[in-house]
């Protein structure tokens, strides 16, 4: 009996081994929701930082309203910022399925290879030394630019400029959101530090020198943990 009972023991978790490792496929509700929670992710973690240009809209459509020379609201303005994350999201969720089907992404939304992580690490810290990133960083500081060079009437024009905002901040962020695979994606405090720093490097006085050093930094953690994994 006690060989039996032995047998079992020893056997059970063979036997449920595959379970733990399936990855279960996405059903289209799957897709939706992940989707949905990837743009309610980007809004919390990027609206903050997109106040003062959505501010400074706002302030001109008031001028405009008292001139007698109404403006779109400023919420069309920032719908097409928020359009643009929203691209942004659907691309991360085809990534998040991707890597899962790779098994490279837990369920739980955690990188399982550490040459992931590192390699989004470094990948990071590179994009943040680059002058795509220092010009996109640029116009994030300062956003009145696109107010006095690419101005334009009527709604429509209003959300071509939230969308050309929008642009100019994915092309400042996207290498940082991808870092939330390395921490995990529903880790609310990874997310938070991540949405911290983007607040600091676009607000902060010297935010664009101390995101070149965290650049700096990130490329040598990223290239250490390569190391250990070599």
């Amino acid at each position: 009996m006690r060989d039996m009972a032995g047998g079992m023991a020893m056997d059970a978790p063979v036997a449920s081994m595959p379970d733990m490792l399936r990855v279960q496929a996405w059903t289209p509700v799957d897709a939706v929701l992940m989707f949905l929670m990837w743009v309610v992710m980007m809004v919390g973690m990027m609206v903050p930082s997109a106040a003062p240009m959505t501010l400074l809209y706002a302030s001109v459509a008031r001028q405009a309203r008292a001139q007698g020379s109404p403006l779109a609201p400023t919420a069309v303005f920032v719908a097409g910022y928020l359009l643009m994350w929203a691209v942004f999201s659907a691309f991360a969720t085809a990534a998040q399925w991707g890597l899962e089907r790779a098994a490279l992404v837990s369920p739980a939304m955690v990188a399982t290879s550490p040459v992931l992580g590192a390699g989004l690490l470094v990948m990071a810290g590179i994009y943040q030394l680059t002058p795509f990133k220092g010009a996109c960083l640029r116009h994030c500081r300062s956003p009145v630019h696109l107010l006095a060079e690419r101005w334009r009437e009527g709604a429509r024009g209003a959300l071509r400029m939230g969308l050309e905002h929008g642009a100019y901040c994915l092309g400042c962020c996207w290498a940082l959101m991808a870092l939330l695979f390395v921490g995990g994606v529903m880790n609310l405090l990874w997310v938070a530090t991540i949405a911290l720093f983007v607040l600091v490097e676009k607000l902060v006085p010297h935010g664009a020198a101390s995101g070149r050093v965290a650049g700096l930094g990130m490329v040598g953690i990223g290239a250490a943990m390569l190391a250990l994994t070599a």
